[in-house]
Protein backbone atom coordinates (compact mmCIF):
# COMPACT_ATOMS: atom_id res chain seq x y z
CA UNK A 1 0.00 0.00 0.00
CA UNK A 2 0.98 3.64 -0.82
CA UNK A 3 2.08 5.39 2.47
CA UNK A 4 -0.86 7.63 3.70
CA UNK A 5 -1.04 11.24 3.68
CA UNK A 6 -2.07 12.59 7.21
CA UNK A 7 -2.98 15.99 6.09
CA UNK A 8 -5.55 15.03 3.74
CA UNK A 9 -8.89 15.83 3.77
CA UNK A 10 -9.74 12.03 3.39
CA UNK A 11 -7.67 11.05 6.54
CA UNK A 12 -9.48 14.08 8.43
CA UNK A 13 -12.57 12.30 7.75
CA UNK A 14 -12.23 8.61 8.30
CA UNK A 15 -13.67 6.87 11.58
CA UNK A 16 -11.68 7.08 13.99
CA UNK A 17 -13.28 4.43 16.27
CA UNK A 18 -10.80 3.09 18.71
CA UNK A 19 -9.72 -0.66 17.83
CA UNK A 20 -10.96 -0.11 14.28
CA UNK A 21 -8.77 -0.95 11.85
CA UNK A 22 -8.61 1.71 8.90
CA UNK A 23 -7.54 0.04 5.94
CA UNK A 24 -8.74 0.60 2.65
CA UNK A 25 -11.74 -1.46 2.70
CA UNK A 26 -13.15 0.55 5.47
CA UNK A 27 -12.56 3.78 4.37
CA UNK A 28 -14.36 2.91 0.60
CA UNK A 29 -17.12 1.32 2.83
CA UNK A 30 -17.53 4.64 4.84
CA UNK A 31 -17.64 6.53 1.42
CA UNK A 32 -20.17 4.47 0.05
CA UNK A 33 -22.40 4.55 3.38
CA UNK A 34 -22.35 8.46 2.84
CA UNK A 35 -23.26 8.28 -1.44
CA UNK A 36 -26.34 6.07 -0.80
CA UNK A 37 -27.69 8.33 2.47
CA UNK A 38 -26.96 11.00 0.16
CA UNK A 39 -29.06 8.54 -2.97
CA UNK A 40 -31.84 8.08 -0.50
CA UNK A 41 -32.57 11.52 0.46
CA UNK A 42 -32.69 12.92 -3.32
CA UNK A 43 -35.06 9.31 -4.20
CA UNK A 44 -36.94 9.71 -1.14
CA UNK A 45 -40.88 10.64 -2.31
CA UNK A 46 -41.97 13.55 -0.80
CA UNK A 47 -45.55 13.81 1.03
CA UNK A 48 -48.54 15.04 -0.10
CA UNK A 49 -48.16 17.88 2.07
CA UNK A 50 -44.80 19.17 0.87
CA UNK A 51 -45.66 19.08 -2.58
CA UNK A 52 -48.71 21.38 -2.50
CA UNK A 53 -46.15 23.97 0.08
CA UNK A 54 -43.54 23.63 -3.15
CA UNK A 55 -46.54 24.17 -5.11
CA UNK A 56 -48.50 27.09 -3.61
CA UNK A 57 -44.64 28.61 -2.75
CA UNK A 58 -43.56 28.60 -6.26
CA UNK A 59 -47.16 30.19 -7.54
CA UNK A 60 -46.58 32.83 -5.11
CA UNK A 61 -43.25 33.47 -5.87
CA UNK A 62 -44.14 33.96 -9.45
CA UNK A 63 -45.48 37.60 -10.87
CA UNK A 64 -49.36 37.58 -12.23
CA UNK A 65 -49.40 37.17 -15.98
CA UNK A 66 -51.69 37.89 -18.18
CA UNK A 67 -53.55 34.74 -18.31
CA UNK A 68 -54.73 35.90 -15.07
CA UNK A 69 -58.29 37.18 -15.14
CA UNK A 70 -58.00 39.76 -12.28
CA UNK A 71 -54.61 41.50 -13.81
CA UNK A 72 -55.89 41.46 -17.33
CA UNK A 73 -58.58 43.53 -16.48
CA UNK A 74 -56.96 46.33 -14.32
CA UNK A 75 -54.29 46.24 -17.78
CA UNK A 76 -57.68 47.61 -19.90
CA UNK A 77 -57.95 49.97 -17.39
CA UNK A 78 -54.67 51.34 -17.77
CA UNK A 79 -52.72 49.42 -14.49
CA UNK A 80 -49.03 48.76 -15.50
CA UNK A 81 -47.42 46.15 -13.68
CA UNK A 82 -45.11 47.25 -10.61
CA UNK A 83 -47.52 50.91 -10.35
CA UNK A 84 -49.55 51.34 -7.27
CA UNK A 85 -53.53 51.20 -6.85
CA UNK A 86 -55.78 54.39 -6.97
CA UNK A 87 -56.41 57.11 -8.86
CA UNK A 88 -53.70 59.10 -7.56
CA UNK A 89 -51.36 55.86 -6.94
CA UNK A 90 -51.87 55.54 -2.98
CA UNK A 91 -53.02 52.67 -2.94
CA UNK A 92 -50.78 48.70 -2.79
CA UNK A 93 -48.65 47.40 -4.76
CA UNK A 94 -48.42 43.86 -3.94
CA UNK A 95 -51.41 41.91 -3.77
CA UNK A 96 -52.87 41.66 -0.46
CA UNK A 97 -50.77 38.04 1.22
CA UNK A 98 -52.27 34.64 1.41
CA UNK A 99 -52.66 33.37 5.02
CA UNK A 100 -52.03 29.43 4.49
CA UNK A 101 -54.19 27.88 7.88
CA UNK A 102 -52.17 24.24 7.82
CA UNK A 103 -53.45 23.47 11.07
CA UNK A 104 -56.63 21.31 11.88
CA UNK A 105 -58.31 23.96 14.26
CA UNK A 106 -61.44 26.13 13.90
CA UNK A 107 -61.59 29.60 12.79
CA UNK A 108 -61.54 31.82 15.55
CA UNK A 109 -59.01 29.29 17.61
CA UNK A 110 -56.77 31.77 17.71
CA UNK A 111 -58.53 34.40 19.10
CA UNK A 112 -60.34 32.63 21.56
CA UNK A 113 -57.04 31.15 22.91
CA UNK A 114 -55.78 34.80 23.12
CA UNK A 115 -58.64 35.61 25.21
CA UNK A 116 -58.25 32.92 27.36
CA UNK A 117 -54.40 33.51 27.91
CA UNK A 118 -56.01 37.55 28.63
CA UNK A 119 -58.67 36.36 31.11
CA UNK A 120 -56.13 34.77 33.10
CA UNK A 121 -53.65 36.86 33.34
CA UNK A 122 -56.20 39.39 34.49
CA UNK A 123 -57.56 36.27 37.02
CA UNK A 124 -54.40 36.54 38.31
CA UNK A 125 -53.95 40.15 38.26
CA UNK A 126 -57.33 40.07 40.78
CA UNK A 127 -55.82 37.93 42.53
CA UNK A 128 -52.68 39.37 43.61
CA UNK A 129 -54.19 42.13 44.38
CA UNK A 130 -57.01 40.87 46.73
CA UNK A 131 -53.85 38.98 48.66
CA UNK A 132 -52.17 42.53 48.40
CA UNK A 133 -55.44 44.21 50.36
CA UNK A 134 -55.82 41.28 52.46
CA UNK A 135 -52.18 41.73 53.54
CA UNK A 136 -52.45 45.25 54.29
CA UNK A 137 -55.87 44.82 56.29
CA UNK A 138 -54.53 41.91 58.28
CA UNK A 139 -51.73 44.65 59.07
CA UNK A 140 -54.12 47.58 59.78
CA UNK A 141 -55.66 45.04 62.13
CA UNK A 142 -52.80 43.35 63.97
CA UNK A 143 -50.99 47.63 64.78
CA UNK A 144 -54.90 48.26 66.01
CA UNK A 145 -54.42 45.22 68.49
CA UNK A 146 -51.31 46.21 69.54
CA UNK A 147 -52.32 49.34 70.30
CA UNK A 148 -55.39 49.05 71.93
CA UNK A 149 -52.94 46.58 74.36
CA UNK A 150 -50.45 48.74 75.21
CA UNK A 151 -53.72 51.46 75.93
CA UNK A 152 -55.24 48.76 78.08
CA UNK A 153 -51.87 47.56 80.10
CA UNK A 154 -51.05 51.42 80.64
CA UNK A 155 -54.69 52.30 81.62
CA UNK A 156 -54.64 49.31 84.03
CA UNK A 157 -51.05 50.39 85.40
CA UNK A 158 -52.92 53.95 86.17
CA UNK A 159 -55.19 52.35 87.73
CA UNK A 160 -53.11 50.32 90.09
CA UNK A 161 -51.38 53.67 90.84
CA UNK A 162 -54.52 55.39 91.87
CA UNK A 163 -55.39 52.17 94.05
CA UNK A 164 -52.39 52.47 95.66
CA UNK A 165 -52.84 56.70 96.01
CA UNK A 166 -56.41 56.09 97.12
CA UNK A 167 -55.24 53.59 99.82
CA UNK A 168 -52.42 55.78 101.58
CA UNK A 169 -54.51 58.54 101.77
CA UNK A 170 -57.53 56.77 103.22
CA UNK A 171 -55.46 55.89 105.41
CA UNK A 172 -54.03 58.81 106.67
CA UNK A 173 -57.75 59.76 107.21
CA UNK A 174 -58.29 56.80 109.22
CA UNK A 175 -60.46 55.36 107.46
CA UNK A 176 -59.95 51.47 107.07
CA UNK A 177 -62.71 50.11 104.85
CA UNK A 178 -62.51 51.55 101.64
CA UNK A 179 -65.52 53.06 99.85
CA UNK A 180 -65.79 50.37 96.79
CA UNK A 181 -63.57 46.82 97.36
CA UNK A 182 -61.53 47.73 94.17
CA UNK A 183 -60.49 51.22 95.66
CA UNK A 184 -57.95 49.96 97.44
CA UNK A 185 -54.86 46.79 96.09
CA UNK A 186 -55.09 43.43 97.63
CA UNK A 187 -51.78 42.96 99.76
CA UNK A 188 -51.03 39.84 97.59
CA UNK A 189 -51.46 41.94 94.49
CA UNK A 190 -48.52 43.95 95.51
CA UNK A 191 -45.91 40.94 95.63
CA UNK A 192 -47.37 40.60 91.88
CA UNK A 193 -44.78 41.75 89.50
CA UNK A 194 -45.15 40.45 86.17
CA UNK A 195 -48.69 42.37 85.61
CA UNK A 196 -49.33 40.68 81.67
CA UNK A 197 -49.84 37.10 83.86
CA UNK A 198 -51.06 38.33 86.89
CA UNK A 199 -55.31 38.54 87.21
CA UNK A 200 -55.72 41.91 88.33
CA UNK A 201 -58.89 41.87 90.80
CA UNK A 202 -60.74 44.55 88.60
CA UNK A 203 -62.05 42.31 86.06
CA UNK A 204 -64.26 40.95 88.80
CA UNK A 205 -66.99 43.74 88.91
CA UNK A 206 -69.10 44.11 85.76
CA UNK A 207 -67.11 47.93 85.53
CA UNK A 208 -64.31 48.17 82.68
CA UNK A 209 -60.87 49.43 84.18
CA UNK A 210 -61.38 53.29 81.89
CA UNK A 211 -64.86 53.24 84.40
CA UNK A 212 -63.00 52.51 87.48
CA UNK A 213 -59.82 55.03 86.64
CA UNK A 214 -62.58 57.69 85.75
CA UNK A 215 -64.48 57.06 89.34
CA UNK A 216 -61.59 56.60 91.33
CA UNK A 217 -59.75 59.57 89.98
CA UNK A 218 -63.11 61.57 90.62
CA UNK A 219 -62.92 59.95 94.24
CA UNK A 220 -59.55 61.11 95.33
CA UNK A 221 -60.49 64.89 94.01
CA UNK A 222 -63.21 65.22 95.59
CA UNK A 223 -62.53 63.78 98.76
CA UNK A 224 -58.79 64.07 99.20
CA UNK A 225 -57.69 67.16 96.58
CA UNK A 226 -55.44 65.04 95.06
CA UNK A 227 -54.73 64.50 91.54
CA UNK A 228 -53.17 61.04 90.15
CA UNK A 229 -51.59 62.58 86.96
CA UNK A 230 -49.81 65.50 88.41
CA UNK A 231 -48.75 63.80 91.41
CA UNK A 232 -49.89 66.29 94.01
CA UNK A 233 -52.65 66.77 96.78
CA UNK A 234 -53.93 70.32 96.59
CA UNK A 235 -55.13 72.44 99.64
CA UNK A 236 -58.59 72.39 98.68
CA UNK A 237 -61.03 72.22 95.87
CA UNK A 238 -60.54 75.73 94.63
CA UNK A 239 -56.78 75.28 94.44
CA UNK A 240 -57.24 72.09 92.59
CA UNK A 241 -59.52 73.13 89.92
CA UNK A 242 -57.54 76.37 89.43
CA UNK A 243 -54.24 74.86 89.57
CA UNK A 244 -54.50 71.33 88.39
CA UNK A 245 -55.29 71.01 84.28
CA UNK A 246 -57.88 68.47 84.36
CA UNK A 247 -59.20 65.13 85.97
CA UNK A 248 -57.76 62.84 83.16
CA UNK A 249 -54.54 62.18 81.88
CA UNK A 250 -55.10 63.58 77.91
CA UNK A 251 -55.67 66.67 79.66
CA UNK A 252 -52.33 66.92 81.20
CA UNK A 253 -50.38 65.94 78.48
Amino acid sequence: DEEEDYMSDLFIKQDVRPGLPMVRRGKEAIQKEEKQKEANEKNRQKSIKEEEKERRDLVLKSALGNENKGFALLQKMGYKSGQALGKSGEGIVEPIPLNIKTGRSGLGHEELKKRKAEEKLENYRQKLHMKKQANEQAADQFRIRFKTKQEERKMEGDLRKSQRACQQLDMQKDIDVPKETWFWIEPEEEDKKDEEDKEDECTSSDLSVSEKLHILTAYLREEHFYCVWCGTTYEDSEDLSSNCPGDSAADHD
